[in-house]
């Protein structure tokens, strides 16, 4: 159900409640309840004695709450306590509306909560409040506090008071965490060392304008998955579209900015993995998955087959042909047909990507199957999950790229419009050490602090030569350059081969295209260097063809809802041929300050914009999961 729908049921709902007969026994005239917003204002001063409670219904995410606040508090004043009276008022106010409208009770007083009769009357209905609130640990709370305090005659019981101070306490802190800012935990070390694994932050969604919820009916501060018990805490029956508030300014370049995860509409779900996700690029595993059925097919064994009978007679014919001196003996000729053979067999995969991939897709979610390749096993889990947007996966990285930007990565330096976007003081890069290098002990007194094991390390070159690498800032590398002269330090690079004239491309490097954006097997980016692109900007208009096309398919299907097909005449976009496409939403390109260490937009491409969630302001709290607190982060603001 569309969120508007819910607002023009809460416009109906008095009508079905039948208020207009209620009020008069409320001591209200009959006329006000049908005056929209201003009867819940009554029937919350009715219920509550809290009138204003009931602006809390324009938030998506509270409104269905103080919907059943509203009708739980006003069927309470008419003497209806029990638990299930107490369900109905929840979930299905109406029964008891139209028995308190035929009747001529009048609103009773107060609860007399010196009266056993009438704290008994309720009791099983707080309890059933406090339960959906917050389920077994309301109860712990309160009955603890209850079993070591003195009960103080005509108070609420201790079931009343938390069932109401938690419900509220959730009420407000859904609200702030919504609308204003949100807590947020650095879990991995993409941007090491800008921000630490273990930092805890504060993301303000004001900076950009608050998102209201796509799925507001949804469990109170927690994002996708309840602790604990692994369920979604978020129900798909009401649904809203992408609505942002208006913020105090729009996202700068190079701002670290929150948002949710571009490539996890689709996951692999297991609880019993870490988040409860199999590794969040799905689209990744479908390929690794791809690759494996491909290899393991009888597909495969054939195409070796028909390539050998048809590159051993080719080979031997031409072999025959050639003078003596020009020859080939057994093993060189073994070698060439078996290159040939791999060659024919390799080609035969990439030509049929898409049917590989979608048996990969059909194991994945029908037989809950996926290749552990660390492992070397099968793995069970439970399926493919969709994730609406605003329940991805949080993700936080650096936006080096606004709409209308031109990019291009050479030699792992970013290009922005030309020129060298700034490199930040904690940006890291990874470079290679030959010669004179010290032990690890040395190294940690330069302020190399070793928290991750990715810092430097140890390896062996290809000469057996021990050396060094590091992910270092340009401070970090200045000072091992000027301690250790005699050391040569070389950048970690992977060039395109397209920049290599007359290289032929081989099925590692097809293979290797296929594992970053746009995960195209003939578009040849790598972690160091990046094809130029332009990121897309609201209704910018731009020529399609088979040869761009691959930038954009996400976008056009995934982001923009429509379906895509590619013909040998052309592009048909919902159906229809055509050479144009214009964006409806603004994208924006992300990457970790950790370059080496970070799976950001080189991987999963353009972030669109209802995916932001807020800007990142400040480290409140840091905890190494090394060496304990880190004092000298607390309360620092994020640059």
């Amino acid at each position: 159900m569309n969120i508007l729908y819910f607002y023009l049921f809460l416009l109906v709902h008095p009508y079905l409640a039948q208020w207009w007969r209620s009020f008069g026994q409320a001591e209200h005239k009959s006329w006000e309840a049908l005056i929209p917003v201003y009867n819940y204002y009554v029937v919350f001063k009715i219920g509550a004695k809290k009138p204003f409670w009931s602006l809390l219904l324009i938030f998506p995410g509270v409104h269905i709450v103080m919907w059943s606040v509203a009708n739980v508090s006003y069927i309470r004043r008419f003497g209806y306590f029990s638990l299930a009276d107490t369900f109905q008022g929840i979930f299905f106010p109406y029964i008891i509306m139209h028995k308190i409208a035929a009747s001529n009770d009048n609103v009773l007083p107060e609860t007399n909560w010196a009266n056993s009769r009438e704290v008994s009357e309720r009791e099983w209905g707080d309890h059933l409040v406090l339960f959906l609130t917050v389920p077994v640990l309301g109860h712990v709370i309160a009955l603890a506090i209850a079993a070591v305090t003195r009960a103080k005659p005509g108070k609420k019981t201790k079931v009343k008071e938390w069932g109401d101070s938690l419900l509220f306490a959730l009420v407000a802190a859904s609200i702030i965490r919504t609308y204003v800012f949100e807590p947020f935990q650095i879990p991995t070390g993409s941007m090491e060392k800008t921000l630490l694994v273990g930092d805890f932050l504060f993301v303000n969604k004001l900076a950009y304008g608050p998102k209201v919820p796509v799925t507001p009916f949804s469990y109170p501060l927690v994002h996708n998955t309840v602790p604990w018990v692994n369920i979604k805490s978020y129900a798909e029956i009401e649904k809203g579209e992408y609505t942002r508030i208006p913020g105090f300014s729009s996202i700068q370049p190079y701002d670290v900015v929150v948002f949710n995860y571009p490539s996890g509409d689709t996951s692999v779900y297991d609880p019993r993995m870490p988040n409860g996700l199999m590794g969040h690029d799905y689209h990744g595993i479908v390929i690794n998955e791809a690759l494996r059925l491909y290899f393991n097919s009888n597909n495969y064994q054939k195409n070796r087959y028909d390539a050998k009978q048809k590159f051993e007679k080719l080979l031997l014919t031409r072999n025959n042909q050639q003078p003596d001196s020009l020859k080939l003996g057994r093993a060189e000729l073994g070698q060439e047909l078996n290159e040939s053979v791999n060659n024919y067999t390799h080609k035969k995969f990439i030509e049929n990507l898409e049917q590989w991939k979608n048996k990969a897709r059909k194991l994945i979610a029908e037989e809950k199957q996926t290749y552990s390749q660390n492992e070397q096993t099968m793995i069970e889990h439970y399926g493919v999950i969709y994730r609406p947007v605003d329940k991805r996966e949080n993700y936080i990285k650096r936006c080096v790229g606004v709409p209308g930007d031109v990019l291009e990565i050479k030699s792992s330096v970013l290009y922005r419009n030309g020129k060298p976007a700034t490199v930040f003081p904690n940006q890291n890069l990874k470079y290679y050490a030959h010669g004179l290098i010290p032990d690890g002990s040395e190294l940690e007194g330069m302020g190399l602090e070793r928290e991750r094991n990715d810092y430097y390390a140890k390896y062996n070159d290809r000469n057996t030569a021990v050396g060094y690498y590091f992910n270092v800032t340009e401070t970090e590398l200045k000072k091992l350059k000027k301690k250790y002269p005699k050391a040569n330090f070389e950048r970690d690079l992977t060039p395109q081969y397209i920049d290599q004239e007359g290289y032929e491309p081989t099925f590692v490097d097809y293979v290797n295209n296929l594992s970053l954006f746009p995960k195209d097997p003939y578009i040849n980016n790598t972690n160091t260097d990046f094809c130029e692109f332009q990121i897309p900007e609201k209704g910018q208009t731009i020529n399609i063809h088979k040869d761009n096309i691959a930038w954009y398919r996400r976008i056009i299907t995934a982001y923009e809802g429509h379906t895509l097909a590619e013909k040998k005449d052309g592009i048909y976009i919902d159906g229809k041929k055509t050479e144009t496409y214009t964006f409806a939403m603004d994208y924006y390109w992300m990457m970790g300050d950790n370059r080496y260490n970070s799976a950001d937009s080189r991987v999963w491409g353009f972030v669109p914009e209802d995916h932001i969630v807020g800007k990142a302001s400040l480290v409140w709290l840091s905890k190494s999961p090394y060496a304990g607190f880190r004092w000298n982060r607390f309360f620092t603001l994020i640059k």
